[in-house]
């Protein structure tokens, strides 16, 4: 059995992201369909040897969505570039995708761009040089643009041929001129369906002529244009750094889900689940960007208070642009990101829903908080608390513990110290308590988190979860529960305790850092 619940994976065409059991990235593809892509990996008896150590120490597989494989293509160049994951060929020298450029001089040029940078305007990106060089030799036919990198001073052998309108020799005006440019322009950006029904006219009239040739130069062009169609939203030609945020409320919860785009690439993108309450948005971004730094422009699916712009702009020291797009392709970008809101949130409800069940709990846990402890030969022991919500994490809650039990290395007393920190501060504060606790460890670890609940007279469904062989202890059971480790709430069981895991791991990191620097 896979480690990845093939059942989550949507069929559409997008990327997907391996990670191995810390969460980081070990590699990333595109496909044109997901969920038969990722399959092949788990199908196959054997690969190479490299791509077998990999299926080897995949964990856990994150998918972007995209409307389409040409998407999906430039969504993998961008994020393997930002990541440099450890099993792709290494691209730090791969060019981008070119660009067709309409250059800002007084007389516009029409040339290829490597990248988006400088005056004018950009077209693109290409994934296909075929596709593209194509669509330039239509443009500069059919509008007669200027190609020469400096304006001469007489004629070239394309103003000879009539496929320049030669503003070099002053037959043309520059207001006719940029008529031309506009023209082009226009067929660039994808308004091109009168001169595609034009094309297709004089493909029909050059076949009764028997004119093959030419019938089939044009239905090269013909599909060509229609390629510039395909609108491409995970690269922008611009080099600005926008996030972009997008929500859905179920209920009494708010799932949310922040794209980044750095550099005019989508390159990352960060899930959070929450309560809802009145101006659940505003107050979720404070906090967001009270720990990072503001992007150049942040697009929301709604308006908020003008207030929170300027909180922005002095966090970044500059200001900052608050985009709330109703259509273009900023509004495109953010429709993107609901859907791929919409298959995380299906994706959740399935595992909470399969936990339930598993467990044989008399509600969904929506709530779930799970422990961890992690030290060095006794050194620098702490614990750490995650906390998700609906599926998804929800890490404005998690929480960091230094162990202060006498006799360390003691794993047992850790975990009970931690859990009664942890509920006796809520019971003091009055705080909601989640639906389910879960701990890492076996029996040990779930009887010491047992008697530190019993004894706050707490009664919270509680479950331990063994690493070796991922086996699930509850509470009156000397057996663990014959819950299969590839099964869909043993893998969200998983996932919460890896989470637990790489967070208590950070900080004892950051602990034995300090100690070094002392």
């Amino acid at each position: 059995m896979p480690p990845v619940d093939l059942r989550t994976i949507p069929s559409s065409p997008g990327c997907y992201l391996f990670r191995d059991a810390s969460g980081k990235i070990l590699y990333i593809g595109k496909a044109k369909q997901l969920r038969h892509r990722v399959a092949s990996y788990f199908q196959k008896d054997s690969h190479n040897q490299k791509t077998d150590l990999m299926v080897s120490r995949i964990a856990s597989a994150d998918v972007i969505v995209t409307n389409n494989e040409v998407e999906a293509l430039i969504l993998e160049n961008n994020l393997i570039k930002h990541h440099q994951p450890r099993y792709n060929i290494n691209l730090k020298d791969a060019k981008n995708f070119a660009y067709i450029q309409i250059t800002g001089e007084t007389f516009p040029r029409i040339c290829v761009a490597r990248r988006p940078a400088g005056g004018g305007q950009f077209f693109g990106p290409f994934v296909s040089a075929r596709e593209r060089d194509h669509v330039l030799h239509l443009v500069k036919r059919l509008f007669r643009l200027r190609t020469c990198r400096r304006l001469p001073h007489r004629p070239c052998l394309r103003a000879f041929m009539n496929s320049c309108s030669a503003p070099c020799t002053g037959m043309v005006g520059a207001e006719e001129y940029l008529g031309q440019v506009k023209r082009a322009e226009s067929v660039l950006q994808g308004h091109i369906k009168p001169l595609l029904a034009e094309l297709r006219e004089e493909m029909i009239r050059h076949a009764e002529r028997l004119e093959f040739e030419q019938a089939r130069e044009i239905r090269d062009q013909i599909s060509a244009l229609e390629h510039l169609e395909i609108r491409q939203h995970v690269e922008c030609p611009h080099s600005l750094d926008q996030d972009v945020v997008a929500f859905l409320v179920h209920g009494d919860l708010v799932n949310l889900l922040v794209f980044s785009v750095v550099r005019g690439k989508l390159a990352d993108k960060e899930e959070f689940s929450f309560p809802r309450q009145d101006l659940f948005l505003e107050e979720f971004l404070v906090q967001y960007y009270s720990e990072r730094e503001p992007p150049k422009e942040l697009i929301l699916p709604e308006v908020v208070d003008p207030a929170f712009e300027e909180f922005l702009s002095v966090r970044k020291g500059k200001q900052v642009l608050v985009t709330v797009p109703q259509k273009g392709a900023k509004m495109r970008l953010l429709d993107l990101v609901r859907r791929n809101l919409e298959l995380a949130a299906g994706n959740a409800g399935l595992k909470v829903e399969a936990l339930q069940q598993a467990l044989r709990l008399p509600e969904p846990p929506r709530s779930i908080e799970c422990f961890d402890i992690s030290h060095l030969s006794g050194t620098s022991v702490v614990g750490s608390m995650v906390r998700f919500v609906n599926g998804l994490p929800e890490k404005s809650q998690y929480r960091r513990f230094r162990i202060r039990t006498a006799g360390m290395p003691d794993d047992l007393a850790a975990i009970g110290e931690v859990v009664r920190r942890r509920y006796t501060r809520l019971l003091q504060e009055e705080s909601a308590l989640p639906d389910l606790i879960i701990v890492d460890g076996g029996k040990g670890q779930l009887q010491a988190a047992q008697e530190e609940l019993q004894k706050l007279g707490i009664s919270i469904p509680l479950v331990a979860l063994a690493k070796k062989e991922e086996e699930v202890y509850v509470p009156g059971l000397s057996l663990p529960l014959p819950l299969s480790r590839k099964d869909r709430a043993s893998l969200y069981l998983q996932e919460i305790r890896d989470e637990a895991h790489r967070f208590a791991h950070a900080y004892h990191t950051l602990l034995r850092q300090k100690e070094v620097h002392r």
